[in-house]
Formats: C-alpha cells, sequence, structure tokens
C-alpha cells in the first residue's frame, strides 16, 4: 500500500518543481527566432503508479484529491492524497454473489454513495468508516447522481438528484447523523420520485447534472437540469421557491409532467452514454459539457444568460465524431473525461484524446497487454487529475500547457480574438495573430481596421506602407502611422520626427484637395482639420513639432493654408508670426485679442505702438488689464505716437494710462511723470495745477523734472504753473515777478513762501509787490494795506515809492501807528534793561556766596564710581556731596560727550600732564606764565567734565534710553547667568 502513496507523492513533488519554473518563451514570427523547445513536451503524458492491488480493481473515484478504489472482494481503500500516510479500509456488507455496481464521490470528496449490484444503496461519509444502508433507495439501480454545487456541509449533502436503471429520477438528502441507533429512520430525509423519462420504454438514466443561473427574483432560485439516457439528452429549466419545502425541485419537474420536455436524440445508441460537465478551476459556473453516446461525442457550452432560448441552456454544440483507423477493430469507447479543449475516450486497449476545437486526435495512447483491460477513467473535477485503471493498474496522467495550440485552432477559424486571448503571453504567437486578422480585414476591405491591426503587428513598416499608400484615400495610411506612432518610446525621436511630419503631409494634401473641390466649408472638412488640430496637440507630437517648427512652417505655407499656419503658431506659441498675420491684414483687434492671450511682455512693448494708432482704447484697455506686468516706461515710445489733429481721443486715452499707473500702480517713473505734465499742459490745462498742486511742495518727493516742467509750461504761456514751479525751485523773486503779471494776490502767497528765518528776501519781495502796486497800478490806498499783511514792512520802506505829487493823508495813519510802534519799541528795551541790571547783581551776590561754601572729606570716604578711598589720588567734590577721583570722572564724562569735545579733553588731560613734568623738573625756579598756563587749562577741562555731577545733572537725565549692557558684554553675561 504504502508504493502508490510515495509513487503519488513523488510525481507530486516533481509536478511543482517543474510548475515553478516558468519556460522561457522565445517568440515566433516576423523578427523573431523559433528557439523553443518546451513545445517537444506533450500535453499528456502518462504515469504508471506502482501499486498492485490484493485484489482486482473494479472501480475508481477521485475528487478534491480524495481517491476511492473498489476491489472485487467488495473492500474499499480511501485515501487522502494531501495525507498519503493516512489510509483506510473499509468492508462493505458481504452478501452472496454482490458486487459494487457503481460508485458516486461528490465534488468535496466529503460523500460516497455505493450502489450495489443488488439494488442495495450505501452512503459513506468522510467522517465515517462504517456505510450506513439507504433504506428508501433499496430496489433502485443508481445509475446516475447529481450533485449539489453549492454544499459544502460535511455532514449533509443537501438536496441530490439520483437516476436509476429504470429511468426515474429522485430527490433525496442525504445526513450523517454520527449516532448508530439513528442510522434507520435519519440517513436519508426523505426520497420523492419527481420524473419518469421511461415513458414509452424502460430506459437508464445515464448522466445527470443540476446547477444554479443567475436570477433577479428575491424570492425563487432558477436551476437548470441536464438528463441522458443512451441515446437521448434532457434539458429542464425552471425556478425553485426560497422558501419551498422538500422537495426542491417537485415545482420545476411538474411543468414537464405534460410531455413538454425539451430533449434531443441521437441515433446509433449503443446502449450507454456518459454525461460530463466542466467547471474551470475558482469559477462559479458550469463552462461546457460533453455527452458520449453513440454516434459520437455530442460537445457544447452551457451558457445561462438566457441567449439559448427559455428552455435551453446549451449552445455552440456539435457532434464529434469518433476517431477510427481504416484497419482498427470497430471498438465503442467505454469511458470519457473532459478538459478544457480536449475530450478524453477510454477504449477498452488504448486511451484517445480529441481536440474539441478542432476534433482531431491528439494523443493516442495504447496499452500493452499485460496491464489487462482497461476498466475505467476518471478526472478530480477540483484538481484536475485523470486517472486510468484496469484490474491490477492505475495509471495517472499529466496535462501540461493544454492551450498552447489553442490560439492556433482560432486562428485557423478566423475566430481573432479568441485566438488573441489565448496567446496573449507569447509575443511571437500574438503577432501571427494581428498579422492575419490583418490581411483578412484588408482582403474585404476594410481597410481602417486592418491598418490598426497591422499597427499592432512586427512587420515591415516600409511594406505595410505601401500597401495602403496604393489605395485611394489615405485614413487608412494615416491611421496606421499614427497608431505606430502612439507605440514609439519618448527617447525614438528619429521616428517619431519622421512619422509625424509624414502624417501633416497627409492631412494637409487632404485639406488642399478637399478645399480644391470646393468642399472648404463642408462638415468633413471641418472635421479632418480638427482631427489634424488634435493631432498636432498631442504632448508627444506637440514636443516634435516644437523642435522642429521650422519644417512644419514651410510644409503648412508650401500647402498656402494660412488658417492652420496661424493655428501653428499659436499652438508654438509663436505669437509674434500670429500678431504679425493679423497686422498684415489690417486686423487690429485680431492681433490685440492673440496678444492678450499671451505672456511675452516684450511682444506688447514691440506691437503697441502701431496698436495705439489704430485703436487706443482697446490697447489701453489691455495694459490697464495687465497692471504690474508691464514696464509703464516701456509703453512711451507707443503713447508718443498719436496725432492729436487726427485722433484727439487717443490722447486722452493716453491720459488715462498715464493717470492709472501714477494713481493705482503709484508709478514714480520721471519718464511718466513728465510725460503726463506734457499731455496735461497741451491737452487739458486745467488739470495741470491740479497734478502739480497733487504732487506737493517738497522737492525731494516730487516726481517730475522741475526744469522741464518749467519750460514745458513757460512754452504753453501757463503762468500759474511757472509761478508755482519758480517757487518749487526756490526762484522766489522770478515767481513773484511772474506773479505780478497774473494776480498780486498769487505774488503775495509766493512772497510768504521763503523761509521765515530770511526775513531779508521776504522783505524785498513785499517790496517788489508794493512797487508793482504803487507804480504800474498806482493803488496807493491798497499799498498801504501791505504794512498790515507784511509785519516786516515800515512806512519809511514804501515811501520811495511814492510820487511826490502825493499827499500826506494817504499815509498819515500809517505814519502815526509807526511812530507809537517805535515809541512802545523803546519802552520795552528801557525794561529789559532793568531785568538785566538785577539779574546781574544776584549773580555776583551767589558767586560771592559760593566762594565762602565748603564740605567736610574725611580719611574713610570712598570714590562714588571705584568705591576706592577718595584720597588715594586727586578727586571733586560736588555740591551734591557726590566725590569722585578724578580719572574716574572723565572716565565716566567721555563717552557722553560729542566727539569735538572728547578730543579736546584727551587734549587738556596731555596739556596738564605736561604741565606737572615740566613742574617737577624746573623746582625752584620762578615761573609766573607757566603756572597760568596750567590754571587756565585745568579750569577749561573742570569746566567740560565737572561742570556739574554726573549723577545728580542732566547727563544722568539724557542717558535715560542707553542700554545697562553693551551689545559686546550681552552674551558673555547671559552665559554668566546660565
Amino acid at each position: 500500500m504504502a508504493s502508490i502513496l510515495d509513487q503519488y507523492e513523488e510525481e507530486s513533488a516533481r509536478a511543482t518543481s517543474i510548475s515553478s519554473v516558468t519556460p522561457i518563451q522565445v517568440p515566433i514570427g516576423p523578427g523573431y527566432i523559433d528557439a523553443r523547445t518546451d513545445l517537444d513536451t506533450p500535453i499528456f503524458s502518462k504515469k504508471k503508479i506502482n501499486f498492485k492491488p490484493s485484489d482486482p480493481l473494479t472501480h475508481v473515484v477521485v475528487s478534491s484529491n480524495f481517491l476511492v478504489m473498489a476491489m472485487s472482494n467488495n473492500l474499499l481503500l480511501r485515501l487522502d492524497l494531501e495525507h498519503p500516510d493516512q489510509q483506510e479500509e473499509i468492508e462493505l456488507p458481504k452478501a452472496s454473489e454482490d458486487k459494487v455496481y457503481r460508485l458516486f464521490l461528490d465534488p468535496t470528496g466529503k460523500h460516497l454513495i455505493i450502489c450495489m449490484e443488488s439494488t442495495e444503496n450505501l452512503y459513506l461519509s468522510r467522517n465515517s468508516r462504517k456505510p450506513r444502508s439507504i433504506g428508501k433507495l433499496k430496489g433502485h439501480l443508481v445509475n446516475a447522481v447529481a450533485w449539489n454545487l453549492q454544499n459544502t456541509n460535511e455532514n449533509t449533502t443537501g438536496a441530490i438528484l439520483l437516476g436509476t436503471s429504470r429511468g426515474l429520477i429522485f430527490e433525496t438528502e442525504l445526513t450523517d447523523s454520527g449516532d448508530s441507533r439513528f442510522f434507520q429512520g435519519s440517513l436519508d430525509q426523505y426520497l420523492k420520485q419527481l420524473f419518469n423519462l421511461a415513458k414509452d420504454k424502460i430506459v437508464p438514466i445515464t448522466g445527470l447534472e443540476f446547477d444554479r443561473m443567475p436570477s433577479d427574483s428575491m424570492t425563487e432560485y432558477k436551476y437548470y437540469i441536464l438528463a441522458t439516457t443512451p441515446g437521448r439528452l434532457y434539458q429542464f429549466v425552471g425556478n425553485v421557491s426560497k422558501s419551498t419545502d422538500p422537495p426542491l425541485f417537485q415545482q420545476l419537474f411538474m411543468q414537464y409532467e405534460s410531455g413538454a420536455e425539451q430533449f434531443l436524440e441521437l441515433p446509433g445508441e449503443f446502449g450507454y452514454s456518459e454525461l460530463t460537465m466542466y467547471r474551470p478551476r475558482h469559477a462559479k459556473c458550469v463552462k461546457s459539457f460533453a455527452w458520449m453516446t453513440g454516434p459520437g461525442v455530442y460537445h457544447g457550452e452551457i451558457d445561462v444568460s438566457g441567449t439559448a432560448g427559455p428552455q435551453s441552456v446549451t449552445v455552440n454544440t456539435k457532434l464529434i465524431r469518433y476517431p477510427r483507423d481504416g484497419d482498427e477493430k470497430s471498438q465503442n469507447p467505454l469511458s470519457m473525461v473532459m478538459t478544457e479543449f480536449h475530450v478524453l475516450l477510454l477504449f477498452p486497449d488504448r486511451l484517445k484524446v480529441m481536440c474539441v476545437l478542432n476534433e482531431q486526435l491528439i494523443y493516442e495512447d495504447v496499452f500493452p497487454d499485460r496491464f489487462g483491460r482497461l476498466l475505467g477513467l476518471c478526472s478530480d473535477p477540483v484538481k484536475g487529475t485523470i486517472w486510468a485503471f484496469t484490474g491490477q493498474s492505475i495509471f495517472k496522467y499529466k496535462v501540461t500547457r493544454e492551450a498552447r495550440d489553442v490560439w492556433q485552432m482560432y486562428l485557423d477559424k478566423n475566430e481573432f480574438e479568441l485566438a488573441k486571448e489565448y496567446c496573449r503571453d507569447n509575443v511571437a504567437q500574438l503577432d501571427r495573430v494581428l498579422t492575419k486578422q490583418a490581411e483578412y480585414l484588408f482582403e474585404k476591405g476594410e481597410y481602417q481596421e486592418s491598418a490598426m491591426m497591422y499597427a499592432q503587428t512586427q512587420n515591415s513598416f516600409e511594406e505595410i506602407a505601401l500597401k495602403f499608400i496604393k489605395l485611394d484615400g489615405k485614413d487608412a495610411l494615416k491611421s496606421f502611422i499614427q497608431k505606430k506612432l502612439s507605440a514609439l518610446r519618448p527617447q525614438d525621436k528619429t521616428q517619431i520626427t519622421m512619422l509625424v511630419t509624414w502624417l501633416i503631409e497627409i492631412f494637409l494634401n487632404q485639406l488642399g484637395e478637399m478645399k480644391e473641390q470646393g468642399q472648404d466649408e463642408s462638415d468633413e472638412y471641418r472635421k479632418v482639420q480638427e482631427e489634424f488640430r488634435m493631432f498636432l496637440a498631442q504632448p508627444k507630437n506637440k514636443e516634435c513639432v516644437s523642435n522642429n517648427r521650422g519644417v512644419v512652417y514651410d510644409l503648412i505655407a508650401s500647402h498656402g493654408d494660412v488658417e492652420d499656419m496661424v493655428f501653428f503658431a499659436v499652438l508654438m506659441r509663436d505669437f509674434e508670426k500670429v500678431i504679425t498675420h493679423h497686422i498684415q491684414h489690417d486686423n487690429y483687434k485680431g492681433a490685440l485679442g492673440q496678444l492678450s492671450k499671451q505672456t511675452d511682455t516684450e511682444l506688447v512693448y514691440k506691437f503697441s505702438p502701431l496698436l495705439m494708432q489704430y485703436i487706443p482704447k482697446e490697447t489701453v484697455s489691455l495694459w490697464i488689464s495687465l497692471r504690474d506686468n508691464l514696464e509703464p516706461i516701456k509703453l512711451i515710445p507707443a503713447l508718443v505716437q498719436y496725432d492729436h489733429n487726427k485722433n484727439r481721443e487717443q490722447g486722452n486715452e493716453a491720459i488715462k494710462y498715464l493717470e492709472f499707473c501714477i494713481e493705482q500702480l503709484d508709478n514714480k517713473d520721471q519718464a511718466i511723470h513728465n510725460y503726463l505734465l506734457s499731455l496735461y499742459a497741451k491737452l487739458k490745462p486745467d488739470q495741470l495745477m491740479t497734478y502739480l498742486n497733487i504732487q506737493g511742495t517738497d522737492e525731494d518727493t516730487i516726481c517730475y523734472d522741475l526744469k522741464y516742467a518749467l519750460r514745458l509750461c513757460a512754452e504753453h504761456g501757463h503762468k500759474k504753473a511757472c509761478v508755482h514751479i519758480y517757487s518749487l525751485m526756490g526762484l522766489y523773486e522770478e515767481a513773484v515777478d511772474l506773479a505780478l503779471q497774473v494776480d498780486v494776490e498769487l505774488a503775495k502767497q509766493q512772497a510768504d513762501k521763503p523761509d521765515e528765518d530770511d526775513n531779508d528776501l521776504r522783505k524785498k519781495l513785499w517790496l517788489r509787490i508794493a512797487r508793482h502796486v504803487v507804480e504800474e497800478e498806482k493803488d496807493v490806498k491798497r499799498a498801504m494795506e501791505f504794512l498790515h499783511d507784511c509785519e516786516l514792512l515800515k512806512i519809511e520802506d514804501i515811501l520811495p515809492f511814492f510820487p511826490d505829487f502825493v499827499t500826506i493823508d494817504h499815509f498819515k495813519d500809517a505814519i502815526v501807528t509807526s511812530l507809537q510802534e517805535y515809541n512802545h519799541h523803546i519802552e520795552q528795551l528801557k525794561e529789559e534793561m532793568d531785568d538785566a541790571t538785577k539779574s546781574a547783581e544776584e549773580i555776583r551776590k551767589e558767586i560771592q556766596s559760593f566762594r565762602n561754601k565748603y564740605a567736610f572729606v574725611s580719611a574713610t570716604d570712598k570714590c562714588a564710581a571705584c568705591n576706592f578711598p577718595l584720597m588715594a589720588r586727586s578727586f571733586y567734590l560736588f555740591p551734591c556731596h557726590h566725590k569722585f577721583h578724578s580719572d574716574c570722572l572723565i572716565g565716566e564724562v567721555l563717552p557722553n560727550l560729542t566727539s569735538k569735545k572728547r578730543q579736546r579733553v584727551e587734549e587738556l588731560q596731555r596739556k596738564v600732564a605736561e604741565n606737572e613734568d615740566s613742574r617737577a623738573l624746573s623746582v625752584g625756579v620762578r615761573g609766573d606764565n607757566s603756572t597760568d598756563k596750567s590754571k587756565d587749562t585745568k579750569a577749561e577741562l573742570d569746566d567740560l567734565v565737572a561742570s556739574e555731577c554726573i549723577y545728580c545733572g542732566d547727563l544722568m537725565v539724557r542717558s535715560i534710553d542707553q542700554p545697562f549692557l553693551d551689545e559686546g558684554d550681552e552674551d558673555l553675561v547671559l552665559s554668566g547667568w546660565l
């Protein structure tokens, strides 16, 4: 027993190691070399299992890696192929002459039904080692079992269908209670006959399958049931209530009681048949079915979408004849297994494999006589393994890349989409499929689709291009090149450039031909033009044409396509070219529109002078919208291009923009202000003085050139403005002289503008005004009023201006007033002299008192600055009783003195030191002059450093805003704190 398990483990490990290594796929086709060697491995390979049963085998079933073998001595061997060491031998009840008739194992491998020739039916659960009799089935020979594919419970089978040798269909549910005391009453929950296929004559049911179909109903399930007899295939489709009581399918079969069952009958039956379903791994639904019957294998697909009709689920059905050799003795197949693309037919001495796609025999395995007659063939519906057996031997078939040639079969049938589905991992095979599909479409005249297919192949580009060039239309060639272009990598610069240039030429030729035919207003023309523009705007193409824009410009120009030339220039952001084109065609608004779409301000500066001549209002609006992006000083050439006589409005627009720059943008450029000033002087003199007043009187903040403004205003005769500018320039005499030509009041305003300290100038200006009034206007009375307007003027100042014949009556009051003022002034001087005399007397008294003032200094007194004994060296004593060493006081005072005084103190210190040294050398020598000089130096030094106490005087008050720490010492002090 151990040998079969060891052999199975070896084969499983070997298969795993082989499948884990992905074979290198070397494509075959144009541009490829056929270097594949893995195709030498056959799809189906056989391995004999090293196992010899103790008694001849009669039946073998396998599912979900659970293998069950029945031997002639009514002994079952059950194996879990994932755990080979766990083997189970199960003895069946031994009745005389009773043998196993059929074994049925569900897809999960958990439930086994054993049918005996004596019509005794047994059930064996995976968790049990003792078969139990299905009492209600006694007397029925079960030929087929339809397992419930939705069931995953280990203790119950769910609702299943049973087909008997007498054509009856039963429904039952088997439950393993695990308690032998309830064996007789609890195994088969119910048994109900649902349908009889043997109404006319008794025929056995050879195959039975059911599965659930998609349903939109919330209360019902939808099922289909396939049943076969030796010559017929029945289909039952119907709904089952979700809340119905068992039997589950009674409602479905009741609709067929009247004899309306759907069936297919094939002639030539040989007394038995077999129904097999194929469900891909991890799929929910069955994909296809195969029915082994008399004339051959009836194969088709299962379609649960309803397209096959309300009472059918089989589509794409066909009959595959059994392979026959001329010399071969006619034999009927014993059993059948189906894979995704093949059916395996077991004959007494050989195994034949046929492809369901091309119906060809692809594999034949003849068994030597020493193995004995083949008895059966089965497959694991979950794991996909295939097993064949004789009375003494077991064989396992391995399926290797079953779908390797499926693409070729579909290709031969011109089913290109299916062919591509099965060769997507092989570039060479996919290329062959695409090539043949492209040729097929080309022959049918579907050139556009053919071009798209050709573009995906590895065929010669030149060969395919020449093929499409010969066609009358160029749409297919265009599609082919575009598809090729989209597949190129960004680094394929040369190829991209060639294809883009070619496509541009094709587009331009198409547009040109349509123009020649007068179709330039048609929808087709606009469609092609839009396609051309979209092509140019694609990122990859745009980058290419941007690098080769000169070539593209030449191409478009050679076709005379002005409209697309403009579009291309806009696309390339060659706005200068576009604007120039519009201007050449007098489309100034179009030029301005393009100018507004771009961001290069240099183009604005370049084209604004011309646009300002024709559309000044729109141009200025553009400038204003750009705000700070423009430098107004660079727009002066455009602003000066206007002709006032031709277009007066343009001058106003220029003023509008300049005012915007000054008021909104706060522009300070002198050129801007000068030009606005010139426009005011020429066009709007009423706003000239307003502008000058807004600019103010501070020469440092005035933005215009005073000299230029003066010359401009004088040129245009704006005297008030000239007076204002003269005043700003400090030329008050010229301002007053010019103001007298305009208005005396204006002159009086100018006469008051000089500084109040400059009385001489102010008096001079007022005298000019007075002289003008007396001599030019002959208005003596008004001249006398000047004495009240300016306090600097006296009657005696303006008397020389009066003529000799003027009587005193005109200025009698002024003379009296002047004399009274003189008298009052004299009295004030007398009072001031008396006050000064009294103050001098008080000062003399205070000086005398200070000479007699004294203070006591003890030997323990210390310097207020350094805190050392005061008597150690020379010191100062202040009336406030603060005492300082001389050098300490000088050190404290020096930082607070001006640089000039600081230098003087240092100089006096040196002189004092020199005097003391010279006095020490000349002891005993009389020198009064040197002593006097020394006293003077010492007195001057005392005045500078000891005029007041540094703690009680003004020096302390002035230093209140100084920091306690110097900047250099701050970091040092902080580090000390930390």
